[in-house]
């Protein structure tokens, strides 16, 4: 067991743990974005950090300086002096706010969040903005989940969005529906998942693949017949 300090309480947390999960486990609230339970850490929207200091070495009393660091990511070690809510915290995490707020100023989920940071305005809007944020959540889904890696994260800096493989229709699609259920924002919609499933023939070789979750479901390209059902029954099963 490892004990550290996180907002002046001592607590003590497994081995292996970080802090995110140190944080939720003993009642401190932390945002996140891009962070899912079922999902390996990824540290890309930055909404979690947290303001760690490191224990001073030993015979040396003097306070190590604190930085801010992504929750999700840093694993718990002995001694550590973690601060939730400082105002640097708070100034960094409405600041990433609002930047992910303005590719994405039409989401109501985004704007919720943004809201319980303490933002009110946007100073920063992108001229084509279409609400994804580009946390990677239905990319890694896709492939950490599911195990067939249909849609991958394309291109780089403002242009960087989400893409089958090539911008080609990808044909190990299952057209499961996961990446839509753990988009956060809502703007991933079933139809464009399907839509990438009807390039292949019902029946094709190429488009016959297994989820490794499901594996005793062979799912054919045409699978999302009732998306309504579909989504409401996934949901109850898998909690995402």
């Amino acid at each position: 067991m490892i004990q550290l300090t996180i907002d002046d309480r001592r607590v003590t947390v497994a081995e292996g743990r970080t802090l995110l999960e140190a944080c939720r486990e003993h009642g401190f609230p932390v945002p996140t974005l891009c962070y899912h339970p079922a999902l390996k850490p990824y540290g890309g929207c930055r909404l979690c950090v947290v303001e760690v200091a490191q224990p001073p070495p030993p015979g040396d009393a003097r306070p190590r300086p604190a930085r801010l660091a992504a929750a999700c990511t840093y694993p718990c070690e002995p001694g550590l002096v973690v601060r939730t809510n400082s105002e640097a915290v708070q100034r960094s995490r409405r600041l990433t706010a609002e930047l992910l707020l303005a590719g994405a100023y039409q989401s109501p989920e985004m704007w919720a969040l943004a809201k319980s940071l303490g933002v009110e305005q946007v100073r920063f809007q992108l001229p084509e903005a279409d609400n994804c944020v580009v946390c990677g959540l239905c990319v890694r889904a896709c492939q950490e989940i599911v195990g067939v890696s249909a849609i991958s994260l394309i291109k780089r800096g403002m242009a960087k969005q989400v893409s089958p493989p090539f911008e080609i229709a990808s044909a190990a699609c299952l057209g499961c529906g996961t990446c839509v259920l753990i988009c956060p924002t809502g703007v991933l919609r079933l139809e464009d998942v399907s839509g990438y499933r009807s390039a292949h023939a019902a029946g094709a070789a190429e488009a016959r693949e297994y989820c490794q979750t499901c594996s005793e479901l062979d799912l054919e390209p045409h699978f999302v017949a009732a998306p309504e059902a579909l989504l409401a029954a996934a949901r109850e099963g898998t909690g995402l």
